[in-house]
């Protein structure tokens, strides 16, 4: 039996006692409880705290050393409709399990995950963190996508007393541009994201793949908080110029896909093939073609799976977590093992030696493909227009 086999029999014999585990009434507050993990003795997965521990700083404004993404649970990428209970059941767990840090947008649905969101954290919303996006040109009272960007300061505003209303809250502790506007000078939305500050609306913002230039411009107009990118041992590009350059400024970094879509779990493999909308199947790193090579990325994860005694997604998460301090990242599941076992890479640790043995076989193998189609491609690494 091969690593990668290995790793994946014990991510499936993971889940299932996983599974298991989560329709079982959980004890707040009463002790340590066994975890997933720990009831998975044999099946090649690490034993963990059943509570995710730690906390990381973005900027000045502290979360859980792991977020949850809440962006599919509205339509998985196979196109199917998840339950509305279980995704606000997730939600709930993850808060149980010590996560504090969720992130969505208007986008997401768009609208339905805000309301998703919203609802779920209604009995704990002053216990947790909670993340919007604005900038893609939806239609406010709708949610109806129209094409471009749209981040004017008076539709700014607009949106964010729809984000308040749909996440049943009087403000959102961490706002970010979701794509830079070609059209508006970043200055001009800092302007409006202050106003809404002054008005107690929004706590912290952020930007997302934008360009250096206007984060550098973003961050002297309002200091910025954190930045999102792409950012996982499939797609490395922020490491170039982007997370220096957070480091520089003091800014915290949140790596959205930190599992690669599900490639780096181990899920897919050479005979895999998506569904019509699934936007996997657009994308060359994952074609017929390239999903061969690429897979050698996941059986450097089962690999060090085996040694450490845990899953590919724990090392994948581990390994961007190990980077620096003040990376946060923030998979996203509709499938409550999939959470449960996400939260157990925090208790994954490497050794000085391990990371950069680590890194440096990362860093040999060569991805191929591009990370998104090139019509979505094109909405990364704008830079503002310069404000007159």
């Amino acid at each position: 039996m091969t690593n990668r086999r290995t790793s994946e029999m014990g991510r499936r014999g993971f889940l299932s006692t996983a599974g298991s585990l989560a329709a079982t009434p959980l004890l707040v507050g009463t002790g340590p409880q066994a975890s997933a993990q720990e009831t998975a003795q044999g099946t090649g997965v690490n034993s963990t705290a059943s509570k995710l521990s730690g906390r990381r700083k973005l900027g000045l404004l502290e979360v859980s050393s792991l977020g949850l993404g809440v962006q599919n649970m509205h339509r998985t990428y196979q196109t199917t409709i998840p339950s509305r209970p279980e995704m606000i059941n997730i939600i709930r767990t993850a808060h149980e399990r010590g996560v504090t840090f969720f992130d969505t947008a208007e986008a997401y649905g768009p609208h339905e995950c805000e309301r998703i969101l919203g609802e779920a954290i209604a009995p704990f919303r002053d216990k947790v963190v909670i993340t919007s996006k604005f900038g893609w040109n939806i239609d406010l009272e709708t949610g109806e996508r129209r094409p471009g960007l749209n981040s004017r300061p008076e539709r700014i505003k607009l949106a964010v007393e729809g984000m308040l209303k749909r996440l049943r809250t009087d403000r959102i502790d961490l706002l970010y541009q979701h794509r830079v506007d070609p059209e508006v000078p970043v200055e001009d939305v800092a302007g409006a994201v202050k106003d809404l500050m002054d008005q107690g609306k929004i706590l912290h913002w952020g930007l997302s793949e934008m360009g250096l230039d206007t984060l550098r411009r973003a961050h002297a107009a309002l200091p910025v908080t954190a930045v999102q990118n792409e950012y996982s041992v499939l797609w490395r590009g922020p490491e170039d110029q982007v997370i220096p350059v957070c480091e520089e400024l003091g800014i915290g970094f949140v790596p959205w896909s930190p599992l690669g879509v599900g490639f780096l779990t181990g899920a897919i493999d050479e005979r895999t093939r998506f569904a019509e909308g699934d936007i996997r199947g657009i994308e060359t790193r994952f074609s017929p073609e390239n999903l061969p090579a690429n897979l050698t990325l996941v059986k450097l994860l089962g690999d060090w799976a085996d040694r450490k005694q845990a899953t590919a997604a724990h090392i994948a998460l581990a390994w961007v977590m190990a980077q620096k301090p003040w990376i946060v990242p923030i998979p996203g599941t509709t499938q409550m093992p999939h959470m449960l076992e996400n939260i157990g890479a925090a208790s994954i640790s490497f050794t000085p030696e391990e990371i950069d043995e680590l890194n440096s076989a990362v860093a040999a193998i060569k991805v191929r493909g591009q990370r998104l189609p090139d019509a979505v491609l094109a909405f990364s690494n704008v830079e503002a227009p310069e404000k007159k």
